[in-house]
């Protein structure tokens, strides 16, 4: 039993190239479908997000599959084999469950920690179930895939630490507000990124949202978006005496909000905290606002800071990550050696069984008289002799070792079980 991936990624491929081999919708379908029909192919997964395109097989053989995954990636798709050799990778093997391993836990990840790729893998997974393209090895590789990312993100940090200026923006206000289901948020401008931490501060549990565009239809559609309302630009200082988080990103070329403004609104709010993010550039707060009591602005290169910090911390996270990930390719790699073994043990049971039978039948033909005890007594001695002649090479057979397959051939070769096909 081979395993062997085929595949390509962010690392490998520009993202022009990972459109044209994406398996969507029913193309994914088709191709587990015409892949598990190759000659060489016993199983197939095929994982396709748009970050990677990856084909986890069991096949008979690695250099002809090789050639005949690449051919049908190249035929399915339309695209000149030649031109996919420089951004296909191939794993085989410990290899290839190595690597399925650190996908399956986000290592391999453009974002290290993203929790995104273990439910697409799940996905994937879930699929060629349904089309009956898995078998007992994959099934076995993707449930294992499943429990080794599962345990790296319990027994790490990984996926802990902000590593988006979005995200670190929202963690920071949970830094300044315990609480942030209470409190209320502005969002001037609509910027992307902007956008983005607004998203998250929603899903953080903010409800209450005000939106200030300078185009105001523009502003409306967003508010209707965040099931929040609209105000017009240049009301905004007023409104921010009821806002306890401001996330800037108007695209002014200018300040949008001085010092002397943000004096005036800190005292109508009673010097409550507020927590303002300038994620503009050029920047749209006024810097000395930071010099205000209970006032917290940060910039772009501030939240770039934190960003670059949690990456860092990651990182160290993900280093345990991948002594788990050793661990577990080590087990995954014994349970494989032994279903390797499998059928030569069958094998060999099978022609001591055959030879006891021939022996037995031929020894009870010479002679006669014999009582029923008699007679079981000489099939429970012939059974004992067999059973403890094949015990030693079965015991080895089951045993991890470096030369497993030596052993087997071996094994195969001295009982003669090569001659039935075995």
């Amino acid at each position: 039993m081979n395993i062997f991936v085929v595949g390509l990624n962010h690392k490998t491929a520009d993202v022009d190239v990972r459109e044209k081999l994406a398996f969507n919708g029913p193309k994914l379908e088709e191709g587990l479908t015409r892949l598990r029909a190759l000659p060489d192919v016993k199983e197939v997964v095929i994982l396709s997000t748009c970050n990677r395109v990856e084909i986890y097989t069991n096949v008979r053989d690695p250099q002809k599959a090789s050639g005949s995954i690449k051919e049908f990636i190249s035929g399915f798709h339309g695209i000149n084999r030649d031109s996919l050799e420089t951004s296909l990778y191939i794993h085989e093997n410990i290899a290839a469950v190595k690597h399925i391993f650190r996908v399956a836990s986000s290592l391999d990840s453009m974002v290290v920690g993203e929790p995104q790729i273990l439910g697409q893998l799940k996905d994937a997974f879930d699929i060629a179930l349904t089309k009956k393209t898995t078998g007992v090895l994959l099934n076995r590789l993707m449930k294992k895939a499943i429990s080794v990312a599962k345990r790296v993100r319990t027994e790490t940090k990984i996926a802990e630490n902000a590593v988006s200026i979005s995200f670190a923006a929202v963690e920071l206000a949970k830094k300044i507000f315990e609480e942030l289901s209470t409190k209320s948020f502005m969002l001037l401008g609509a910027g992307e990124m902007a956008e983005l931490a607004a998203r998250h501060l929603m899903n953080n549990g903010v409800k209450d949202v005000i939106v200030a565009n300078r185009t105001f239809e523009t502003g409306c559609n967003l508010a209707k978006e965040f099931n929040g309302r609209a105000v017009r630009f240049e009301d905004f200082p007023h409104e921010m005496v009821n806002a306890d988080i401001v996330i800037c990103s108007t695209g002014a070329s200018k300040y949008v909000l001085l010092k002397d403004q943000m004096q005036k609104v800190m005292k109508e709010r009673r010097h409550k905290p507020v927590f303002i993010i300038d994620i503009s550039v050029p920047r749209n707060i006024d810097p000395e606002i930071n010099d205000i009591d209970n006032v917290y602005l940060y910039d772009v290169d501030d939240l770039q800071g934190v960003v670059d910090s949690n990456v860092q911390e990651r990182r160290k996270e993900a280093e345990k990550g991948e002594g788990i990930i050793a661990e577990e390719v080590e087990t995954f790699q014994r349970w494989q050696s032994s279903l390797d073994a499998v059928p030569t043990i069958v094998a060999l049971r099978e022609r001591a069984d055959a030879i006891k039978k021939e022996e037995v039948d031929k020894l009870l033909n010479k002679l006669h008289g014999l009582g029923e005890k008699e007679k079981k007594d000489i099939e429970y001695t012939a059974a004992a002799i067999i059973n403890k002649l094949i015990h030693p090479p079965t015991v080895a057979l089951k045993e991890d070792s470096e030369d497993k397959d030596v052993l087997i051939a071996t094994i195969k070769r001295l009982y003669g079980l090569n001659e039935k096909g075995e």
